[in-house]
């Protein structure tokens, strides 16, 4: 990935326009949702935490499996990331009762590990490994990168999974919940961007509802009440199946593009 040219894309108004919307707007919209639905306290704060989340590190790679520009998911992903503590602050302010504190450390030692150190072992491979060399490596090593960032999701499903030797009913309804938070930030990140074009708004879809609660739960961690753990499970079977759906919305969207084309051009005519 080039990394002059993320810095530039770092800098533009709307890739920061997103970050809010991905965390301040849909803290707005998901929050509201389950105080009218009343939910209870503990499960409002686990999904203002989940809406306050950055994009996961991995959605680069997956928009690139889809067939989506990878540079402009990284600078979002990053934005998105960069707001989340100040966003999951307020949030804790808003709906958490006892006093808390937000690991900092933990948080930056991330960045450094997922970002920060990969952009610039990135940048000194452009500059040491030649372009034809690196272009064929990378390559190959996405085949096998792609296999285990959709593979990761299922190391978080334990306490949820707990949930259903407790109560089959409330493992459905948690089930149910996570499902309902990926269809809303999938669906308000689509029609937010789709003016755009299909692929903006495929990739503001895919990134809104991708998030990357594990580092929500490192930087609060019991803070989050109860139910986050839960919920941080049951949204992992959702994102899982967001590639394949998002590969088949674009060829779906694209043919009915062709297709209305097809029918206004031989009206025309």
């Amino acid at each position: 990935m080039q990394q002059r040219e993320l810095i530039k894309m770092l800098a533009l108004r709307s890739v920061w326009l997103y970050a809010g919307f991905h965390s301040v707007f849909l803290s707005l919209v998901s929050c509201s949702i389950a105080l009218l639905a009343g939910a209870s306290a503990s499960l409002t704060l686990a999904i203002s935490a989940v809406a306050a989340t950055g994009s996961l590190f991995a959605t680069p790679a997956i928009a690139r499996s889809v067939g989506l520009e990878p540079l402009k998911a990284m600078a979002i992903t990053i934005s998105s990331t960069l707001l989340m503590p100040v966003v999951l602050y307020v949030n804790l302010l808003l709906f958490q009762d006892s006093s808390f504190s937000l690991d900092m450390q933990s948080y930056l030692q991330r960045l450094v590990i997922f970002i920060f150190g990969p952009m610039l072992f990135s940048a000194v491979c452009y500059r040491v490994v030649p372009r034809n060399l690196l272009s064929r490596v990378h390559a190959k090593l996405s085949q096998v990168t792609i296999l285990l960032v959709l593979a990761f999701p299922f190391g978080l499903i334990g306490p949820f999974r707990e949930v259903f030797d407790q109560s089959y009913s409330a493992g459905i309804v948690f089930f149910f919940i996570g499902l309902a938070i990926c269809a809303l930030y999938f669906l308000a990140g689509y029609v937010a961007y789709a003016r755009a074009g299909i692929n903006e708004g495929l990739l503001a879809a895919i990134t809104s509802a991708n998030r990357n609660v594990l580092l929500t739960f490192t930087v609060a961690g019991s803070y989050l009440g109860p139910d986050f753990l839960i919920l941080m499970g049951a949204i992992q079977l959702p994102t899982y199946c967001l590639p394949m759906l998002v590969k088949w919305l674009n060829r779906y969207l694209r043919k009915s593009t062709v297709l209305k084309t097809s029918a206004s051009s031989n009206a025309d005519i």
